[in-house]
């Protein structure tokens, strides 16, 4: 669902960019259909078909690379991201996380928030790099957890900051006018996030 939100931020002119590709390993992915009926170029690239994760990374970049891709927006993208891919595209792969990076990092964030009793949870849109959730954080939205919270209801919520805040954070990465010093992720004066 994290690809309408850029789709639809491009249609209503919050979001300078265009969507070249979409890609899943996954054949039956929904995201392709919907991808398709917006007259969005649509790819399977099964990782099953390859014998390591570099084959599989070096055939998405491949077909990145053969459209002209400058920046990629993983969305549902369960698999983690190998050096192929990472090195055609420094600083130019972005993901979204229902967590506040670096908490709660991988799969079940909002459980795993749940069960620490946190009452402030989010989503982090951040870089990609070799570390699980680990890449720079571009944006932050924060979410606060209720007391009859479930893990399907704290999701609801998250998801509704997802959409806002990935189109936000391609815009700022489209811009220019940041820097990456360690860890952190910084604007230079006169942008805005």
């Amino acid at each position: 669902s994290n690809r309408q939100p850029l789709t639809d931020a491009i249609g209503n002119g919050r979001l300078r960019a265009r969507i070249a590709l979409v890609i899943s390993n996954k054949a039956a992915a929904g995201g392709l259909e919907r991808a398709h009926e917006s007259g969005i170029e649509t790819l399977v690239i099964d990782h099953r078909d390859y014998s390591s994760r570099d084959l599989f990374d070096e055939a998405v970049t491949a077909a990145l690379k053969a459209r002209g891709v400058k920046l990629v927006c993983l969305a549902g993208f369960m698999r983690l991201v190998g050096r192929p891919l990472l090195e055609a595209f420094p600083n130019a792969i972005l993901n979204i996380h229902p967590s506040l990076l670096p908490a709660f990092p991988g799969v079940d964030a909002q459980t795993q928030a749940l069960a620490h009793g946190v009452k402030v949870s989010g989503v982090t849109v951040h870089f990609v790099n070799e570390d699980l959730d680990g890449g720079p954080i571009i944006v932050q939205r924060s979410v606060q957890v209720r007391d009859d919270d479930t893990p399907e209801l704290l999701s609801a919520r998250i998801l509704e900051q997802e959409h806002a805040a990935y189109p936000e954070a391609v815009q700022v990465v489209l811009d220019g006018g940041w820097k990456i010093e360690g860890r952190r992720f910084y604007q230079t004066p006169g942008t805005s996030r």
